[in-house]
């Protein structure tokens, strides 16, 4: 084997991040295949490759039988025997059969064959590279578009982003740098494939983790994440430390965090409201910027009466219902919005405020 075809291989190894053991494999199962094929030899062989000499042998290996039914694959004991008198029947015997022009069908055989394994060697690089990025934010440049997917360049591959989880609010064109959030990858015939997303949630949540400290390094928890991409998004933060305010820290001295956060995805709007165990804390901050006067909460259907202000009804919904349902997914109840006046008439406000009513009405009887 040429001197240029190892330099090539250590190359290879260097620059592609392929195992030598790879490349060693390929090498060696190439030659097999040459001999086979241009010696029309169907033994069971085996090749000891010299990488650093670049040299090679080919070994016909035969089981030591008693009596032989293929000659290309057996041998008998005697015959072993006068080979090497320590052959035992079920052996493997070892004879060299390197051929002397094998040499220069080796080494064309051998390159296309280590050309296609270092080629799947590399994909499967990027695979394992990538397949650990999923769930993740990267900067991708747009290379170009058709009607079903933007072609993003990630650095070594090309992600595609379909239609519908490009945001409708944006527009594309070659060379532009986006973030890109990565839902998946998978192995094919052609390499690994990468999708991305410009509407995910999860987007929203690693943008977040990229502007605010404190989210980073654990001291304030995102909750949960509620998107209808370009348009309006809720997050729920939550911090153990009381000294230090979530929803403070989100929006950043002067409100920079989240415009940057608002700038990268083109405008959307995103509330940022503090996350609670109890529920009806949780809901009414969840149906910002609305008033909200009380929440009454049903345990069983997990859902919940939510009375607002009679003038903020149609804040506390949202233009085609969108403040309300982006509040139901984001605490995952259940939200029933009525006006003061609708929860009046109904008789289920202000039921505080006949509770307590009814304990002084108590009390008074007691005292007589």
């Amino acid at each position: 084997m040429s001197s240029e075809l190892l330099d090539a291989l250590s190359l290879m190894v260097k620059e592609k991040g392929i195992s030598e053991d790879v490349i060693i494999e390929a090498i060696e199962a190439a030659l097999i295949s040459a001999y086979k094929r241009n010696f029309n030899q169907a033994q069971n062989v085996r090749v000891d490759l010299n990488m650093e000499t670049g040299t090679f042998r080919v070994f016909a290996r035969k089981e030591v039988v008693e009596e032989v039914f293929d000659p290309r694959l057996e041998i008998s004991v005697a015959e072993a025997r006068q080979i090497n008198p320590n052959y035992q029947e079920n052996d493997v015997l070892e004879m060299e059969v390197t051929p002397k022009d094998f040499g220069r069908i080796a080494a064309q055989t051998a390159k296309q064959v280590v050309t296609q394994r270092v080629r799947e060697a590399e994909r499967g690089v990027i695979y394992s590279e990538y397949i650990d990025r999923e769930e993740d934010i990267m900067t991708g440049i747009v290379q170009r578009i058709d009607s079903k997917f933007i072609y993003v360049s990630l650095g070594k591959i090309e992600a595609l982003l379909p239609v519908g989880e490009q945001m409708p609010n944006e527009s594309y064109k070659p060379h532009d740098r986006i973030k890109v959030y990565i839902t998946k990858v998978e192995k094919t015939t052609k390499g690994p494939q990468i999708f991305v997303s410009r509407t995910h949630p999860g987007l929203l949540k690693r943008l977040f983790e990229l502007e605010v400290p404190e989210i980073y390094d654990g001291t304030v928890e995102i909750k949960s994440v509620a998107r209808e991409a370009g348009d309006r998004s809720k997050i729920s933060v939550h911090c153990h430390n009381p000294e230090v305010d979530p929803v403070g820290a989100c929006v950043g001295p002067k409100g920079q965090r989240v415009q940057t956060i608002v700038n990268e995805l083109k405008g959307e709007k995103i509330d940022i409201v503090r996350w609670s165990s109890d529920p009806v804390e949780f809901v009414a901050n969840a149906l910002s910027p609305s008033k909200v006067l009380e929440v009454i909460v049903n345990e069983a259907e997990k859902a919940t009466t939510v009375v607002v202000p009679d003038y903020q009804l149609s804040l506390a919904i949202g233009k085609r219902g969108q403040n309300a349902r982006l509040a139901a997914k984001l605490t995952s109840w259940k939200i029933d919005i009525k006006s003061e006046s609708e929860a009046e008439e109904q008789g289920i406000y202000p039921s505080l405020t006949l509770s307590s009513e009814k304990e002084d009405e108590e009390s008074d009887d007691f005292r007589d």
